[in-house]
Parts: C-alpha cells; structure tokens; sequence
C-alpha cells in the first residue's frame, strides 16, 4: 500500500501563490491516479484535482484556472501549483490515489493558510 508525505504548506498573502509537494512510497506510483484533497475547519474533505497515470487533469470549480497539478513518475512525486489564492483556500491538504481501492493510509497533510 503506498503512503503519501505532503509538503510545502505555509501562510501566504490572498492573491499568493504556494507549491505543494507530496512524495509516494511504497506499492507501484506510477499506474496510479492521483489527487491532492483539502480539509478546512469544520468542514468534509473535498477533491480539488485529479491526475492519471498519463498525467489528464481534472480540477474543482473552485479552483479551475488557479491550480495546476502535474506529476513526475520517475521521482514518484505529484506537485500541486496553487496561484491567486483566497482566504477559502485556506485548509489542511493532502495528497492520495484518487480512486478509495488504491487509496493509502492518509498523512499528516501540510497547512495552507491564506490571509486576507
């Protein structure tokens, strides 16, 4: 079963920008679809984007047009480039497969907080 570490969080200015990283060991990366998932307080986890095994994308409405997730197969590592971002986005993330069958054990996610 792999596991997932994320990194990169941090406290930014609304209209910033953040990268975050997360770092896959253990069961085969590469034919995994992947996502990255956001928990603000009080609220469920949500997706906010999705990427394949050849790297299609899919993303939240919410963050359509600002975010970019992209993956590197080679370094089993899955990048999440966050733009232009809002008070809203301000959540605990975390990386995972994107399908409940693959999906590891979750991480301890890394913290986004966005001032406004």
């Amino acid at each position: 079963q792999a596991q997932f570490v994320e990194s990169g969080g941090g406290l930014v200015q609304s209209g910033g920008s953040l990268r975050l990283s997360c770092a896959a060991s253990g069961s085969s990366f590469r034919p995994l679809a992947m996502a990255w998932y956001r928990q603000a307080p009080g609220k469920q986890r949500e997706l906010v984007a999705s990427i394949t095994s050849g790297s299609s994308t899919n993303y939240a409405d919410s963050v359509k047009g600002r975010f970019t997730i992209s993956r590197d197969n080679a370094k089993n590592t899955v990048t999440l480039q966050m733009n232009s971002l809002k008070p809203e986005d301000t959540a605990v993330y975390y990386c995972n497969a994107r399908w409940i069958t693959d999906r590891g054990d979750w991480g301890q996610g890394t913290q986004v907080t966005v001032s406004s």
